[in-house]
């Protein structure tokens, strides 16, 4: 099996199950701001976010 073929939602959940990983979830219609390098980004869930410092 090739990475390439696997879903977006399977390599997700793979990589939430990880040493050196943190799932956020954002649950529907809370609002959510992220800053980064001079950028913000402002939405609405829901949203899964994988914080990945490994």
């Amino acid at each position: 099996m090739e990475l390439k073929d696997v879903s977006t939602k399977r390599l997700a959940e793979e990589l939430a199950k990880r040493e050196g990983t943190e799932q956020i979830y954002i649950e529907p219609y809370n609002p959510y701001t992220i800053t980064f390098d001079g950028q913000t980004i402002n939405d609405e869930g829901p949203v899964v976010i994988l914080r990945i410092w490994d």
